[in-house]
């Protein structure tokens, strides 16, 4: 069946409507018809090739919101008008050590993603939420809690699992302190996600125009990274620091913030390598290391967490039709914090 949709044709030209194909229901699928889609900055990078790998025409979108429109004959949690979620992936091999721990997002034998990824079911890639519905096998759609905003909650399946897996990982408990550095798409959910599991938070910026914002959100205290008595003053004090920045930053600057035995978490991906001062990890046995999204198993726990909490993004919603010039106000930080498109505007071509 077709389905209309946004594509990338090129590295270098913008977005337009595009008429792509979607298998028809099968007995183990959910067929979505999508209302929201968020923008995460690997749209960017996709549509424009920036990491390389891209196969066009390409249709972004792995923040998918809808409602439940088919499902196939054996599916069993998902009815008809029943509110669901795709999040980054919608396949694995489901037989490896990775996937049998709920872990599909390291699959060894490689994690379907919402697109460009090769597509076992049509042949060519996988297309992803710029587009009317999406057919996905329930194992990969997610539950979302009735009373959650599905606009602000579609951030939740890539910025919200992002910082909330850490969180998990470590694991926080309550009064322990927690670094969020960044305050973009991802930290800013990273501090409120922190808050509610009772953390002491606290926001490193070099953005002075960001402490009344990272104050709203939950933060208990603001630090300008650029200022050396204040970054001095949590020296050996965090817990768990979770670093969103993508661009090259000093990394050591922050690893000597944590405890003894503390953790820093990479979720930002620099383009260029982070050079890390080994002594920095020797001399208080800290922990350096990064994540990628969740697995579904943790990704609905997230989402149930979320509807405990009432916690969803602070967006901005656009029409389709403004999606490339959201691209170049994202690539300047220009938003606060998540663009989300309403697919209904894709009625109007």
């Amino acid at each position: 069946m077709q389905t209309p949709a946004y594509a990338a044709h090129n590295a270098t030209t913008p977005l337009v409507p595009f008429h792509m194909q979607r298998r028809d229901p099968g007995p183990h699928d959910v067929q979505i018809a999508i209302h929201y889609c968020g923008v995460c900055h690997t749209d960017v990078h996709i549509s424009r090739n920036e990491w390389g790998g891209t196969t066009y025409p390409c249709v972004p979108g792995h923040e998918i919101m809808g409602k439940v429109v088919k499902v196939g004959a054996r599916v069993k949690k998902f009815r008809e008008g029943d509110p669901a979620g795709v999040g980054c992936m919608v396949d694995s091999c489901r037989a490896c050590d990775s996937c049998k721990e709920d872990l599909e997002q390291f699959c060894e034998k490689g994690t379907v993603f919402s697109y460009n990824s090769p597509d076992s079911h049509l042949g060519g890639m996988t297309y992803g939420g710029y587009s009317g519905s999406i057919v996905v096998d329930e194992a990969f759609v997610l539950q979302v809690p009735k009373h959650l905003d599905l606009a602000a909650a579609a951030p939740l399946l890539c910025a919200g699992i992002t910082t909330y897996s850490p969180l998990r990982q470590f694991p926080v408990v309550a009064g322990q302190k927690v670094g969020i550095v960044g305050l973009g798409g991802l930290g800013h959910m990273g501090v409120k996600l922190a808050k509610a599991f009772g953390a002491r938070v606290v926001v490193f910026t070099t953005s002075p125009n960001k402490i009344t914002d990272a104050l709203r959100l939950g933060a208990d205290e603001v630090v300008l990274s650029g200022n050396e008595r204040e970054m001095n003053q949590h020296l050996n004090s965090c817990h768990l620091i979770i670093d969103t920045v993508s661009a090259h930053h000093d990394i050591n600057a922050y690893l000597a913030l944590l405890k003894r035995g503390g953790t820093l978490t990479q979720v930002g991906v620099p383009a260029d390598p982070l050079s890390v001062q080994v002594g920095n990890l020797v001399f208080a046995r800290r922990n350096f290391n990064g994540s990628l999204i969740g697995g579904i198993k943790e990704t609905q726990e997230m989402l149930d967490f979320c509807g405990t909490h009432n916690i969803t993004a602070d967006i901005e919603l656009i029409p389709i039709q403004k999606i490339n010039e959201a691209y170049d106000r994202l690539m300047k930080n220009d938003v606060k914090y998540r663009f989300v498109i309403d697919m209904a505007s894709l009625e109007k071509g």
